[in-house]
């Protein structure tokens, strides 16, 4: 067994396969499934055609059922079609009956998720979350890993000689993912010291959906280089630095972005680095203003937040990216309900800070709009939080900010 589980996505066609039930309508699904496909894209496959279904729950056997399955076979065998992805989490057995049926790589939301963060893990630290991650995900379905493996060629790296060593390689994984937590509580003794030896600085930790664009600020407010791209996942590796607005230093950390239906064994896997959110005196919650469905990305941010630390914490919602905001005016003649797509920038600008007051700002990180008033607002935020920990630095603060009214 090799030491790093690697998942490897080669430049495949694949097709995305979505419910649509009566919890989750079409319009929801095909959401679902667009970002399905920029998961895929992300992982190096490309989205061929999407398959939805409508059904009251998933098939045990097959998630979709024997109809829509068999449309899919036929589908990827006209069209040489190497991968097919579920938005769902699969079970061992549909996995198994899945892949008998189609006879092609099968992935779920979940495992495709882990291929991701196994390409993007750089640090050792990060590798190793990743690493015991996959091992958890994987256990379960060694049966189907093995069988999948005599007859797949490519697709994930790891190879073995059947059947027989099922057993013997459960108990390599399970030995495997006690090392690892091993070997995590350490990074998580090394990182607390870390953490320690910053002394008594606020921080301040930029939180938000994969992809809002957090690294960009980082990179603006701290003068620094923190990988971004335009790709989910861009960072893993908490990157702390220091930062000096005005006359007053603080600490800020960049984190890994949340997602919907991200797998609870990489949220504890990813433990040692969310603990920058658990130890965050103030949080940046940055939301892409121009997806046309922000309002979700921020409510799954904040429940995965309260998973994190149901704390309160101080809060400044950033929304990012005004520069790509479009919108649809409605017709005054159309009576069907108003939807966010008809909202102008204004209108939500209106309604955010009628509710928020002054605890959210709409910016630019990209085109460097409002990022002094950003800086301004940080800048009053952990003045408070400074102030309240050291009262005697209070008037020093008034002193300066005396002789700035001055100038």
């Amino acid at each position: 067994m090799n030491n790093q589980v690697k998942t490897e996505i080669y430049q495949e066609k694949a097709v995305l396969v979505g419910l649509i039930t009566s919890s989750q309508n079409e319009e929801r699904t095909r959401e679902y499934l667009d970002e399905l496909a920029f998961l895929a894209h992300t992982a190096g496959a490309t989205p061929d055609k999407l398959f939805f279904q409508r059904i009251d729950y998933p098939n045990p056997k097959t998630f979709v059922g024997p109809g829509k399955l068999q449309e899919i076979k036929e589908y990827i065998d006209n069209n040489e079609i190497g991968l097919v992805i579920f938005d769902d989490e699969l079970s061992p057995k549909q996995l198994r009956n899945i892949e008998g049926e189609l006879k092609v790589l099968i992935l779920d939301r979940t495992s495709l998720i882990l291929d991701i963060f196994a390409k993007r893990a750089q640090t050792a630290n990060a590798k190793t979350q990743v690493e015991l991650a996959q091992l958890q995900y994987m256990l379960p379905r060694l049966t189907r890993l093995w069988t999948h493996l005599e007859r797949q060629q490519g697709g994930i790296g790891m190879r073995g000689p059947g059947e027989t060593q099922i057993e013997t390689d459960r108990r390599i994984i399970l030995n495997k993912i006690s090392l690892l937590k091993q070997g995590l509580k350490e990074i998580d003794k090394q990182m607390a010291t870390q953490r320690k030896n910053r002394g008594k600085m606020v921080r301040v930790a930029l939180v938000g959906y994969t992809n809002v664009g957090k690294s960009t600020m980082m990179n603006m407010l701290s003068k620094s280089e923190v990988f971004a791209e335009n790709k989910l996942f861009a960072t893993l590796d908490t990157t702390v630095r220091k930062v000096i607005i005005e006359n007053l230093p603080f600490l800020l950390s960049d984190t890994v972005g949340f997602i919907r239906k991200l797998p609870h064994n990489l949220i504890e896997s990813f433990k040692s680095t969310l603990d920058e959110v658990r130890e965050a005196d103030l949080l940046v919650h940055v939301v892409d203003i121009s997806h046309p469905n922000f309002e979700e990305q921020l409510e799954i941010v904040n429940q995965t937040l309260k998973e994190i630390d149901p704390r309160e914490k101080p809060t400044i919602l950033v929304f990012n990216k005004i520069d790509a905001f479009t919108y649809v005016p409605k017709d005054e003649d159309d009576l069907t309900p108003v939807k966010r797509e008809n909202y102008s920038l204004d209108e939500l600008k209106n309604t955010w800070i009628s509710k928020l007051h002054d605890n959210c700002i709409f910016i630019s990180a990209r085109e460097k709009q409002n990022v002094e008033q950003l800086k301004a607002l940080m800048y009053e935020r952990v003045k408070a939080i400074h102030v309240e920990r050291y009262p005697y630095n209070d008037f020093l603060f008034q002193k300066y900010d005396k002789e700035d009214a001055e100038q």
